[in-house]
């Protein structure tokens, strides 16, 4: 081990127990998207307790602190923000709000993303990084699009994030070059009719069985319009409609995601989409207002900035450390932080072996001994990188 990668690993052991005492605090205090208020407060009263000077938004969601300076500029990126799922998990530092949750990690990104930032407080630099914590990536619009328009990234030439992975055990870091996650779209299907009385379906638009046809016909239907290929994939999580069990109503909400990994068909799919639903619903009388919101593209991880990322986790981890990373259909909007610069999305092992849960579950937990692991992989893969911007 050189005297580099031992004192990257004396750094993220010293300020492990801190990072973790953040992650609960926020982990028992969760905010929504473009709420993160004391969430924001809290990072930024950490980092000035090490003499940090960052900058606040002017809303009060979302910070980010500059370390180093010159050339080359390249940057950090975490996620601030919670779900709006009630905790289940058990933990001791569980949410003290009822129906908001950190289901996802984002506490713990944050809390690591703290931790590289004190780190790199202390460390002579060859050139400028930016530590970005980001409000609302749950969100569709999510965050980041908000961020290119104030210009928190202007100037940055590569960026890289983590992502906390239950699949994998802490340690081992996931790595993929290419496209690492879908886009993932928001579907809203409003559909309308006369209503009338359960016992004469005949004389009105049953609309709860048109919704059900949509529910069951939609995601059909994409598959057979969609080459194989290009893997397509609806699936609905609400319907709202009706007031008692003998009257059909005049009105019925249905709202779900659509995910792909195909940059191309991610642009066509509000077309098809709309051409779809209002095909299942025409024969049968129901009118179908068809609300789709494009939420953000496929993170398409950059083979220099994977391999700068590779080399320096097997510094300070070892040469077993790192493992292939699986395509996943769920959304990142750190891909419109990448849209004009290289970069990559890391996945990081944190699963419990006693307790296997996925991202967005009630029950969900992480092992905390990722934080350290994250801490170290950030520093010297941000170090790493340095060397690798004159390749990207």
């Amino acid at each position: 081990m050189s005297t580099a990668t031992a004192r990257i690993s004396q750094l993220a052991a010293e300020i492990a127990p801190e990072a973790v005492a953040l992650r609960r605090d926020i982990h028992r205090n969760p905010e929504l998207g473009w709420n993160e208020h004391a969430t924001t407060a809290r990072v930024a009263a950490v980092l000035a307790r090490h003499g940090i000077d960052a900058t606040v938004r002017e809303t009060g969601t979302g910070l980010y602190a500059d370390f180093g300076s010159g050339d080359p500029f390249i940057g950090f990126r975490a996620d601030l923000d919670a779900l709006p799922l009630h905790e289940a998990s058990g933990v001791e530092f569980a949410s003290s709000t009822p129906g908001i949750m950190h289901a996802c990690g984002h506490d713990a990104h944050t809390a690591m993303a703290a931790g590289i930032a004190i780190a790199l407080n202390q460390l002579e630099l060859p050139g400028r990084i930016r530590v970005v914590f980001q409000p609302a990536e749950e969100m569709i619009p999510g965050g980041a699009m908000t961020l290119l328009e104030e210009g928190v990234i202007d100037g940055i030439k590569a960026m890289i994030a983590f992502h906390v992975d239950p699949s994998l055990p802490p340690g081992k870091i996931g790595l993929r070059i290419g496209p690492i996650t879908g886009a993932s779209d928001r579907l809203i299907v409003r559909l309308a009719g006369p209503g009338g009385h359960t016992s004469r379906p005949h004389q009105t638009v049953d609309l709860l069985y048109a919704a059900a046809r949509v529910v069951s016909d939609f995601p059909a239907l994409l598959r057979n319009e969609v080459d194989p290929r290009q893997a397509a994939v609806a699936v609905f999580g609400r319907i709202n409609g009706g007031s008692a069990a003998n009257i059909i109503p005049a009105f019925v909400e249905m709202a779900g995601t659509v995910r792909m990994f195909d940059t191309d068909l991610w642009l066509e799919m509000p077309q098809l989409a709309e051409k779809l639903v209002k095909a299942i619903v025409a024969p049968l009388g129901a009118v179908a207002t068809v609300d789709y919101t494009k939420g953000a593209p496929p993170v398409v991880n950059d083979e220099h900035v994977i391999e700068a990322v590779r080399r320096a986790t097997h510094d300070v981890l070892g040469d077993d450390s790192t493992a292939d990373a699986y395509q996943s259909l769920g959304s990142e909007d750190f891909s419109w932080l990448l849209a004009d610069r290289p970069g990559a999305l890391i996945r990081l092992g944190a699963g419990k072996v006693d307790a296997k849960t996925d991202l967005h579950s009630a029950s969900f937990d992480l092992d905390e001994t990722a934080i350290e692991t994250g801490i170290a992989v950030g520093i010297a893969s941000l170090l790493e990188l340095f060397e690798s911007v004159g390749q990207l």
